[in-house]
This record gives C-alpha cells, sequence and structure tokens, in this order.
C-alpha cells in the first residue's frame, strides 16, 4: 500500500537524496543534499514522500519488513511574487521523483495532488515548477492531467547538467503555472476537462526524442527539435499565446495545444 505524507527525520530526507541521485544521475556539483531538504521544510517549503508500506529502507540502504521506503518525494520551495498589488506567496515545485518500479501508476499525480492539498491548507493558491519541453510524460501530467498552464520559455534555464536525462542538450524549460484553486483546476482534478478552448497553433514533439536524446548518433536530431520548438514557443507566447492542453497523437507524438487565455485561466 502506498501512503503520501510529508517526510520526517534525516534518514527519510537521506532517502529523497539517494532517490533523486537514481533518477537523473547527478554528480556531485548538481546534487541537493540533505540539509538544503531540511531547510526547505523549516522556510515553508514542502518535502513530501510517497512510501510503500511493505518494506523499509534505513542507513546504508538496509531493507526490513513491515515498515514503510521512500518510492517518490516531492520537493518544494517558498517564494514571493512581487508587482500588481501586494506581494503573494507561492511555491516554486523543484523535484518530483519516483522509482522506476512505481513509475506510470499516477504516482506523480498522487504527490502533485497532495503538494495542492498542503499549499492550499496554508491558504497557498499559486504554485510554479518547470520542465523540459521536450518530456513528453511530464507535459501530460503537468497540463493535461493537473491543468497548469504554461506562458513562459526558459532558454538553457540551468545552464550545463549532468543529468543523464537531459542527453547533453541545453537545458530549456517550460514554466507551468498552477492556480490552485482556480475553477478550472479543480474541474480537470475532477475529471471534468476545460471546454470552449480554442486551439490555435500546436507544437508536437516526436515520440523518438528519448532515443534520439541517448544516442549520440542522433543527438542532433533531438537538438534540432528543441531549437525549432523553442522559437515556436517563443513566437507563440509573444502573441500572447498560453499552453492549454497537451495531448498524444495515434503515433505517441506529444502535442502542446496553444490558445489565448480564457478568463479561469487567470483566475
Amino acid at each position: 500500500m502506498i501512503r503520501v505524507r510529508g517526510c520526517s527525520g534525516f534518514d527519510e530526507l537521506e532517502a529523497c537524496v539517494r532517490l533523486q541521485i537514481e533518477t537523473w544521475g547527478y554528480d556531485e556539483a548538481d546534487v541537493i543534499p540533505r540539509r538544503a531538504f531540511l531547510v526547505a521544510q523549516k522556510i515553508g517549503g514542502q518535502v513530501i514522500g510517497a512510501f510503500d508500506s511493505a518494506i523499509s529502507e534505513g542507513k546504508g540502504g538496509s531493507k526490513a519488513e513491515g515498515t514503510e521506503s521512500l518510492v517518490g518525494f516531492a520537493l518544494s520551495l517558498p517564494g514571493v511574487k512581487t508587482g500588481n498589488g501586494e506581494p503573494k506567496a507561492y511555491l516554486h515545485s523543484h523535484m518530483l521523483a519516483v522509482k522506476e518500479p512505481y513509475r506510470n501508476e499516477g504516482l506523480g499525480a498522487q504527490l502533485k495532488r497532495e503538494q495542492r492539498r498542503e499549499a492550499l491548507s496554508r491558504g497557498i493558491r499559486i504554485m510554479e515548477w518547470t520542465f523540459d519541453p521536450l518530456e513528453i510524460k511530464n507535459a501530460f501530467l503537468n497540463i493535461h492531467r493537473l491543468g497548469a498552464t504554461v506562458s513562459s520559455y526558459r532558454e538553457d534555464f540551468y545552464g550545463l547538467s549532468s543529468s543523464r536525462l537531459q542527453g547533453g542538450l541545453p537545458t530549456d524549460r517550460l514554466l507551468a503555472e498552477w492556480q490552485l484553486d482556480s475553477p478550472r483546476v479543480g474541474g480537470i482534478l475532477d475529471g471534468h476537462p476545460a471546454v470552449n478552448q480554442i486551439i490555435e497553433e500546436r507544437i508536437l514533439v516526436p515520440a523518438s526524442i528519448y532515443a534520439w536524446k541517448a544516442s549520440t548518433e542522433n543527438r542532433e536530431r533531438a537538438l534540432a527539435v528543441q531549437l525549432q520548438n523553442r522559437q515556436k514557443f517563443q513566437q507563440a507566447f509573444l502573441r500572447g499565446l498560453v499552453v492549454l492542453d497537451f495531448s498524444l497523437d495515434a503515433d505517441g507524438n506529444g502535442v502542446f495545444e496553444l490558445g489565448a487565455p480564457t478568463r479561469p485561466e487567470l483566475d
């Protein structure tokens, strides 16, 4: 049985650090240490874990029956938005990871839902995070299943990354904007997709992008897609368009769907 709750104690935070390395393959320069997870908790951020109650993982990776083992986590940091009136507190969801055997079972969505519940319990209405525009599964979760919108593109946001998932490409990122208590987000989370959305542009990510990024022979093809889509996103955002949805076509290609924002996206 999987239980989602706030992480507690040094061992659980250390398990988050290990899962971070396991997921992205970071070297020492890119790894977020345990103390940073601890500080995030203390200053109003979140370290939320998903735990399998069948096994536990203690110091040195040892396992024991009958308790809990961390199989996923979400880390967020507190922030403040200024301008346009009073400053507003928000959360920046910096990292989400799930162990390989537990992926594609909705655990990422469970972690995001718990982030939303906990944030709203403190009166925080906004959450943001960045994600790779070439990661089809992440985009589907962030936009289609959670109801986040996107209106900002960040070129090479993190600079050079040691993550094996990046494939040596620039760390371009889209900024997901999640209005936690908006009618649009609430409806999507309840299984009622947004209606009356007029799609004016579509931006495609080929399903083969993962294989291209992982292959030194085909990496230039992945880079070409990244650069072409970068230009398309930037031009669309300059025209005032917003990413409203994300779909998969019959061949498994990812499709960003952009249109003019309507009132519920702004609330």
